[in-house]
């Protein structure tokens, strides 16, 4: 063995314990583990609630959107259907804030999400925003952008842009199954990890009846 290999090995030994190091490091942040689906869990709380509580505030009007063939999703069931997506999003909504059941009701949720993704955004495309660069701009997309820089020529011309867009800027909603997919995904985490330790009545449910 030359004296090159030599070095060579004495870095790659070095590496490694370097890397076990980090990686003993990286175990003690165990015991905040809990943040991460916490977190996950009150980033949906509310997008549930609003869901949920706006379809039971306009419930004939969902209805008649579930239901309508020519402009709706063209459902059976309509009543019912809605209902049942109200309640399960909602319930959710509060089963989440909480972290009881999180994993059971996480199933349900990732099947609305699933149905709206595919029913009702999955047409329009990724985006839930409508850009017009990226590999992920359609022609639709892009037409709305199109568009979008008309309308913003006018109120240009003929309004008080400044104020118009001092609150934020001015965008054209393509609804694409963006959002959806999200959720599925954050849900899809919770339904296999659980809500979490400590900040959760599932944890405490789970540590009194283990205990027991």
């Amino acid at each position: 063995m030359n004296l090159k290999d030599i070095d060579w090995q004495a870095g790659f030994d070095k590496s490694v314990v370097g890397m076990r190091w980090a990686l003993r490091g990286l175990d003690k942040l165990k015991c905040i583990d809990f943040i991460a689906p916490l977190l996950l869990r009150l980033y949906l709380v509310p997008v549930l609630w609003m869901a949920g509580s706006k379809k039971f505030a306009n419930f004939s009007d969902t209805a008649a959107w579930f239901g309508d063939e020519q402009w709706g999703l063209g459902l059976p069931l309509p009543y019912l259907l809605v209902f049942l997506v109200a309640l399960i999003e909602v319930l959710g909504a509060v089963f989440l804030l909480i972290g009881f059941g999180v994993r059971l009701i996480s199933l349900p949720l990732m099947i609305v999400m699933a149905v709206a993704g595919v029913l009702v955004h999955l047409k329009n495309g990724w985006l839930a925003i409508a850009t017009g660069s990226g590999l992920l701009a359609t022609d639709r997309t892009i037409g709305a952008v199109e568009r979008l820089e008309q309308a913003k020529s006018i109120l240009q011309q003929y309004g008080n842009y400044d104020w118009l867009t001092e609150n934020g800027a001015f965008v054209v909603l393509n609804n694409g199954v963006e959002f959806a997919a999200t959720y599925f995904i954050m849900l899809l985490v919770l339904f296999f990890i659980g809500a979490g330790r400590y900040v959760s009545i599932d944890y405490w449910l789970a540590a009194k009846y283990s205990e027991e």
